[in-house]
């Protein structure tokens, strides 16, 4: 198969449903979704049952059980499992656009891992948004989202450029390509050869770190926030702390300035 999607996901099951919807109508039909559950109960499970059959090829469900944050560790396991060379990363609060996997799979270039964006939504919209309105793609259309209560914004304009003017928009966007959880891709013998996410570090950068890794052992990042486009549905994040975010900087920050470029609490370690 062309791709593995790894979706990660926690206890978000009415989410996940709507983002599995999103990719049940890819234009790209050729590829694996790996699911990297990080302790959700038996709801979750029952979700992705209910999807079983409505892709080219079975949903693969990794699962771990819940001991706090252990996104990293989680993704790790579904890397191992995934059965592609080219790996897409995103959430299961995350809606795909249906060009979502074929955006990916037309820009993914050797040396690179790419680098896309989302717009984040407002509690009402997110809930508002139906499983028809993912299928006939209107929670994709800004007049349809301001209707629901989308304020106004430039940052609306990820999902306005199309075409030419989305590449071009790539290109002038003063945002930094960095992995991004939500939406990144890479080629999977890179991920492996920098050992994958580090399991040392809980909720805050801990994408963006990896990506620091990736760019030491010379993969570029390449920018395309324009062009793969994601809706992020709210929610809360109790598991975002001080100390979790001043715990993960100092490992940013060692491994910058050392140029670290294989972490040593990786996949090989699972």
């Amino acid at each position: 198969m062309k791709v593995s999607v790894i979706i990660s996901t926690y206890n978000k099951e009415e989410w996940l449903r709507k983002v599995l919807v999103g990719f049940s109508v890819q234009t790209e039909k050729d590829f694996e979704i790996v699911i990297a559950d990080d302790g959700s109960t038996e709801s979750t499970k029952a979700i992705i049952d209910s999807f079983s059959g409505k892709f080219q090829n079975p949903i693969i469900h990794v699962w771990q059980p819940d001991n706090g944050f252990q996104k990293p560790m989680i993704l790790n396991r579904a890397i191992v499992k995934s059965n592609a060379d080219y790996l897409i990363f995103t959430d299961g609060d995350c809606i795909p656009r249906n060009d979502f996997v074929e955006t990916h799979v037309s820009f993914r270039q050797k040396g690179h891992f790419l680098s896309g964006g989302y717009l984040k939504l407002p509690m009402l919209v997110s809930e508002g948004i139906s499983d028809d309105d993912i299928r006939n793609q209107h929670c994709f259309d800004l007049v349809w989202l301001h209707q629901k209560g989308l304020p106004k914004s430039t940052k609306n304009n990820k999902l306005a450029a199309k075409g030419q003017w989305a590449k071009l928009m790539n290109h002038i966007t003063p945002t930094r390509a960095t992995w991004n959880g939500h939406n990144a891709s890479g080629w999977k013998s890179d991920l492996v050869s920098v050992n994958g996410f580090n399991q040392d570090m809980a909720y805050g950068g801990e994408d963006r770190e990896l990506g620091e890794r990736l760019f030491h052992i010379g993969i570029r990042p390449k920018q395309i926030r324009y062009s793969a486009v994601v809706v992020h549905l709210d929610h809360e994040r109790k598991y975002a702390t001080p100390e979790a975010w001043e715990k993960n900087n100092a490992i940013r920050k060692y491994n910058r300035k050392h140029s670290v470029k294989r972490i040593e609490n990786g996949i090989d370690r699972l």
